[in-house]
């Protein structure tokens, strides 16, 4: 297959970082590009989500809650614990 060359403008330290990234996982540039357009070509589709939306201050105080475990659901230790739990609870 005849092989051609692109280039791609993009930022010197977007750059420096995607060259850093791409030789610790053993691949270069190249590769890594050339990897991509084969799989946009066979999915027909950007093979990765792109989107911009950043979480509002309500979903990030949540987040941050749920990772100190804050208002999480009460951890059981058996099943039949759990489903004691839930015969007595009011409705």
């Amino acid at each position: 297959m005849a092989q051609t060359n692109i280039s791609i403008r993009m930022d010197a330290e977007l750059k420096r970082q995607f060259e850093e990234f791409c030789s610790d996982i053993g691949m270069s540039m190249t590769t890594a590009f050339t990897v991509f357009a084969k799989k946009a070509v066979r999915e027909n589709k950007i093979p990765f989500e792109v989107g911009g939306d950043i979480p509002n201050e309500e979903t990030r105080r949540a987040l941050e809650e749920a990772r100190m475990g804050i208002g999480l659901s009460k951890a059981y230790t058996s099943v039949d614990e759990m489903m004691e739990d839930l015969l007595n609870a009011e409705d």
